[in-house]
């Protein structure tokens, strides 16, 4: 499991997120992979490419669980 944090930001967009922890390549391939359903979020598919995760966000891309915390 990979705890992300926000460091006293609100929020981070799902394809930056995908993108700062390089589980991608790049921000498009990211905004593909969510478009066609590869990321859950709080174990429904996400595919908006910018939802704003927040803190108690839990995210599931391939076998990683990424979880949202401080």
């Amino acid at each position: 499991m990979i705890k992300f944090n926000l460091n006293g930001h609100e929020y981070i967009e799902l394809n930056k997120l995908l993108k700062v922890l390089q589980l991608v390549e790049s921000g498009g391939v990211a905004n593909t992979l969510i478009t066609e359903g590869e990321v859950k979020l709080n174990g429904k598919i996400e595919t908006q490419k910018r939802k704003k995760l927040v803190i108690g966000d839990k995210i599931i891309f391939f076998e990683k669980t990424i979880v949202i915390v401080e």
